[in-house]
């Protein structure tokens, strides 16, 4: 496997990559996911590979079949209440649900840690969807803990 930045050319795969994504939160949470869907068309793709602030990253077999990718920014923050300091958001890492169980995942997740560190982060974050236990246990069992909690009240 090699994990690389991500270029125009593995668009498509990324593509159908967020579809699985997004068939993974509607199945979870119909009532807020549209179903097939993708966040990002391939014109806000190619301006999103073209930005050093939101690295994109893919894994590959030996052929070059991509399968998975990791969506990251690098944010900023302090100020008057915080401490400065900077941090790569892992937006969203996907891994072809043919691929799984291959060590695509933690590669991914192990290029992003390097990248951070090469970049002075001072931490990596993520958002877990609830309905989602699977890649919550992922994320756990790769070290990751949570840091903050979001609530709602369906009205």
């Amino acid at each position: 496997m090699n994990v690389r930045r991500a270029e125009a050319g593995d668009i498509p795969a990324i593509l159908d990559l967020l579809v699985q994504v997004d068939m993974v939160h509607h199945r979870g949470r119909p009532d807020l996911f549209k179903g097939p869907a993708t966040k990002y068309n391939a014109e806000e793709l190619r301006g999103i590979l073209a930005d050093e602030a939101t690295p994109v990253f893919v894994c590959t077999d030996g052929n070059g079949r991509v399968l998975g990718h990791g969506f990251c920014i690098l944010q900023h923050s302090g100020g008057q209440l915080m401490e400065e300091h900077d941090t790569l958001y892992i937006d969203d890492i996907c891994v072809d649900e043919n691929a799984r169980g291959l060590g695509a995942g933690r590669a991914l997740y192990e290029r992003i840690l390097d990248y951070a560190r090469e970049k002075g982060c001072y931490n990596v974050t993520l958002n877990v969807w609830s309905c989602n236990p699977g890649v919550m246990a992922f994320y756990e069992k790769l070290g990751l803990v949570p840091y903050k909690i979001g609530m709602e009240k369906i009205l």
